[in-house]
């Protein structure tokens, strides 16, 4: 029998300072941060990334269950040297900023 693959259900991320982001696609996104810095696809799974000098922040694009773009389910933020910061705040700092190539 051929394997069926699968699709994945992405958790949806939802916190305050991340309206307009969460749910966002690609072009959307770079729209408010610029051309993504890095942009990486696995399957139906797509990460965009945005740097600034006060954050490094990571967004996952996943179709949504019936079909469509892709949009931003979940975000990730942190600083130069790996340790976390508040999403929100980077969201607000790279809005802000340029993004750094």
């Amino acid at each position: 029998m051929p394997q069926t693959q699968q699709r994945r259900t992405a958790h949806v991320l939802s916190a305050p300072g991340l309206e307009g982001v969460i749910g966002a696609d690609a072009e959307a996104l770079t729209r408010l941060f610029g051309p993504p810095r890095l942009d990486v696809r696995d399957s139906d799974a797509r990460k965009l990334q945005w740097s600034g000098t006060a954050c490094i922040l990571d967004a996952y694009l996943y179709p949504p269950e019936g079909g469509g773009r892709p949009a931003a389910t979940y975000v990730d933020a942190r600083r130069g040297d790996g340790r976390d910061v508040d999403r929100a705040a980077c969201v607000a700092a790279l809005r802000q900023t340029p993004p750094r190539h």
